[in-house]
């Protein structure tokens, strides 16, 4: 009974092909939480796959109904070996993006586990079934070199996290008896690289808004009424180049941040972004005076995420009467997003546009979390995980993207851990979507380690 042996454990279940098969099985679940025909997948993920395999954890389980968004149910699961040991609470998503049939590459389909090299292609492999997986492995991997775990967890599984997560916060409120913990270790988003562990600990916070300009009924022809009647494309064009310029710096002192806190500024002095898996990074786009790694984790960006003007697909010689854009802010800890559309529209007055009308988009906005470096979780995850793969652990502060961690940092009020599974070029949002099979065995590995250690020394915190 010892450490390495739960992560032999571990390290089979993988090498064996156990994994691969309990993925494969949660993975043929067709669970596309956009698509209201599949709300029995999505009901069965959760009472058919999860609920048995828990429950032979020892796990006692309950799935509750979404108060919400109907069609779209939780699931609530808790070991408790004694009150008075520490408890962890673990997160994941059964819900996946739509599956995109027919755009996958040949040989591949959505609802099956296809191994091909290192890469596990399949919706939701990566995102999030794969690794809510890998906790479970691990965790079953210390339970069975133990007999325990030496803590009690409890688990919450959402069908709608692809949606905004409807009714997470609701359920969070409702059942913060059940679901209260010491801290939230689980499992979202990429590694900084595919070779390199990486812990977060909040995330960006997300706002979307319109910018609308409507002038009149109708389009008029160009030649008959050009140089005499404005274009609401144009000013709408102009109104967002007063708010962000021409290489992506915010211009709106009301949307940015007062500053990086010096805690931050010095995690995210070690952290090196190359982009690796994905597109070729413009270094000279954002804020100017700070590093890659401040852009992308310590700041916030408002960008463009659509425009349209006229009919695109079929455009006319005509003026239009309207033009319309969707506009997208990602901001840090410490902002108030309730303060950014008014300083938008208090801006766009200020310099003429009193013709642009901002508009709020329903439940459009999440807030943004940070869990401080010097956090003594955070040292114990770092120093766990350092212990077991032998490599730099990289912190981030907070994900450059957003996860619903407001739930649980601000109503459940716990420190959050994340431990990342996956990476940045896994297609988790398109087709041949893909777990790394390297990152999927190292990631049960470290856990492995992890929750080992958190069962013979307890919680630092």
């Amino acid at each position: 009974m010892s450490r390495d042996g739960a992560i032999t454990r571990a390290r089979e279940y993988f090498d064996k092909g156990e994994f691969f098969k309990d993925l494969s099985r949660r993975v043929a679940y067709s669970t596309e939480c956009q698509n209201e025909a599949r709300s029995p997948e999505l009901r069965a993920y959760l009472t058919d796959e999860m609920v048995p395999y828990l429950q032979a954890m020892g796990f006692d389980c309950q799935v509750l109904e979404n108060p919400k968004a109907e069609g779209l149910p939780f699931l609530t699961a808790q070991r408790i070996e004694d009150p008075r040991l520490p408890t962890i609470l673990t997160y994941g998503h059964g819900d996946t993006v739509r599956a995109m049939e027919g755009k996958w590459r040949a040989g591949l389909t959505p609802w099956q586990l296809i191994q091909e090299g290192d890469r596990w292609y399949g919706r939701g492999a990566a995102d999030n079934k794969g690794q809510h997986s890998i906790n479970f492995g691990a965790l079953a991997a210390v339970q069975g070199e133990r007999g325990r775990l030496g803590f009690n967890v409890k688990v919450l599984i959402e069908m709608g996290e692809e949606m905004g997560s409807p009714g997470l916060h609701a359920i969070c409120e409702k059942e913060k008896e059940r679901l209260k913990a010491d801290v939230l270790i689980a499992s979202d988003g990429p590694r900084l690289t595919p070779h390199q562990p990486t812990v977060f600990g909040g995330s960006r916070g997300i706002l979307n808004f319109d910018l609308c300009v409507e002038l009149r009924d109708g389009g008029h022809h160009s030649g008959n009424w050009g140089g005499l009647l404005a274009n609401p494309g144009i000013l709408l064009a102009h109104a967002i180049a007063s708010l962000v310029d021409q290489r992506g710096k915010i211009l709106v002192p009301g949307l940015k941040p007062e500053g990086i806190p010096d805690s931050v500024r010095h995690s995210l002095a070690e952290i090196q972004v190359t982009g690796e898996g994905g597109p070729q990074i413009d270094p000279d786009w954002g804020e100017s005076g700070l590093s890659l790694s401040e852009k992308v984790y310590g700041w916030s960006t408002l960008e463009i995420l659509a425009f349209v003007c006229g009919d695109p697909n079929a455009p006319a010689h005509a003026i239009p009467p309207k033009a319309w854009a969707r506009c997208h802010m990602r901001f840090v800890a410490g902002q108030d997003p309730s303060h950014f559309l008014p300083s938008v529209h208090q801006h766009l007055n200020k310099h003429g546009f009193k013709e642009v009308m901002v508009i709020p988009v329903r439940e459009s906005w999440t807030n943004a979390t940070r869990l401080n470096p010097d956090h003594p979780m955070v040292q114990m995850a770092l120093s766990s995980i350092e212990r077991t793969t032998g490599k730099k652990t990289a912190f981030l502060p907070n994900l450059g993207g957003t996860l619903p961690n407001d739930a649980f940092t601000d109503i459940l009020g716990m420190p959050t851990v994340w431990i990342p599974h996956s990476y940045g070029g896994c297609s988790q949002h398109a087709p041949d979507e893909h777990l790394l099979a390297p990152v999927a065995r190292e990631g049960l590995e470290l856990m492995a380690g992890l929750f080992w250690d958190l069962g013979e020394k307890g919680l630092p915190i």
